[in-house]
């Protein structure tokens, strides 16, 4: 690219696009072990461009009924009683709080963690275009309280808002990102002395909790050019009773088992399920592939909860909008494992007896042409989301054992 097309580009790139890495920041990502021919590369290997033909796909996208079906029908309920029903400790130590898309927040053994913040109206580095939001955010941000600190998967607008970060700059809270991200950060405030920037498979100690990094595949990029010189990451977070996990955006891969051997089992996992599609199948999951991630995660056993993420918000995909939830009632009763169905912002504990279970988007969705999910495999989730007692030394459900 010549130098005068480089600079015009670097002229449109206001704030809201972030800062590319320099520096000793760049040389940290160059010694990196999962940077390559230029760019960090996948742990497997991922078409990060849309596949097949483009005009297929935008005769697919911009068809009036496959438009109608992409958005819900009605208001998407969300939790009325957030702030109230926060203001409790969690009885278990563990709470999960899903904001709506990626959002979620995690209180865990006296700490509090925000995963992927994204409190603005669109995701897009423009007030004025850009996937405008579905339903309102569930809590202000101002009034959320203290969060320890803030998780960040990787930099595409729908993860990292830059109005949300700049809102957080002024509380006291710490920044766990991945390898290069803190360019965006600095750039917007944040001191560095409050960022923790991580490779995959590093770690880092905040608040008596231990973050690692995870790796995940997918891609980055915030502007026009997009080098890949920002690191996207899963994250496993553990505290003194709990460990969580939250998969960032990702297509499937063997990696899962990996991450389960070496930070799991967890007492939850959210998986991103949503805004996946034949034209990109290697970088974000279907219902099918999060339930399986799931399961990897968990040592191949139907343990802990997961919370389906990364759906619901934002309209980033050719499917419909109640599918990923739908698809992830029927992988789940399929797999028997236990999943979590909160509205946004509706806080639930993973233990407990009162984990959110009601497939609560068919009030306000087109009903699929076959119709909804077999009403025994949505009952079936349901029950195996209900805890059970655990055979002393196994780690099993009673019901599992035989003989």
């Amino acid at each position: 690219m010549s130098r005068s097309l480089s600079s015009g580009l670097r002229s449109l790139r206001t704030a809201p696009f972030g800062a590319d890495p320099s520096g000793e920041r760049l040389a940290r990502i160059r010694r990196s072990p999962n940077f390559a021919d230029g760019s960090f590369q996948n742990p497997e290997g991922a078409r990060t461009r849309p596949t097949g033909s483009t005009l297929e796909f935008a005769k697919i996208y911009f068809r009036k009924e496959e438009r109608i079906r992409r958005g819900p029908t009605g208001t998407v309920p969300v939790h009325a009683t957030t702030l109230a029903d926060l203001a409790k400790p969690p009885t278990g130590g563990l709470r999960i709080t899903w904001m709506g898309h990626s959002s979620v927040l995690a209180e865990i053994d006296g700490r509090r963690v925000l995963f992927d913040p994204v409190w603005g109206e669109r995701c897009s580095p423009f007030s004025w275009v850009g996937p405008k939001r579905l339903h309102p955010v569930p809590v202000p941000l101002a009034a959320l309280g203290p969060v320890d600190v803030v998780v960040i998967s990787h930099d595409h607008y729908d993860h990292l808002d830059m109005p949300t970060i700049q809102a957080l700059v002024g509380t006291d809270t710490v920044f766990a990102v991945p390898l290069g991200v803190g360019a965006h950060l600095e750039r917007w405030g944040v001191p560095a002395d409050r960022l923790r920037e991580l490779d995959w498979n590093e770690t880092a100690k905040v608040a008596g909790l231990t973050l690692t990094a995870t790796p995940a595949r997918h891609f980055c990029g915030r502007g026009l050019r997009n080098p890949q010189h920002t690191l996207w990451a899963s994250w496993a977070v553990t505290g003194p009773e709990h460990r969580i996990y939250h998969s960032g955006d990702t297509g499937y891969f063997s990696g899962f088992r990996d991450i389960g051997a070496e930070h799991g089992p967890f007492d939850v996992t959210m998986i991103q399920i949503g805004a996946y599609s034949e034209f990109w199948p290697d970088i974000h999951m279907t219902p099918e592939e999060g339930v399986r991630a799931h399961l990897d995660l968990q040592g191949g056993r139907p343990d802990g909860v997961m919370l389906p993420i990364h759906w619901g918000t934002f309209n980033l995909a050719p499917h419909p909008w109640s599918a990923p939830g739908e698809g992830t009632v029927a992988a789940a009763g399929r797999a028997g494992a236990s999943i979590a169905l909160p509205v946004p912002g509706q806080p639930f504990e993973p233990a407990s007896d009162s984990v959110p279970t009601e497939p609560w988007w068919r009030g306000v969705a087109m009903e699929p042409a076959g119709g909804w999910s077999p009403p025994h495999v949505a009952a079936a989730a349901a029950e195996l989301s209900a805890p059970t007692e655990r055979t002393e030394g196994t780690g099993e459900p009673e019901a599992a054992r035989v003989g």
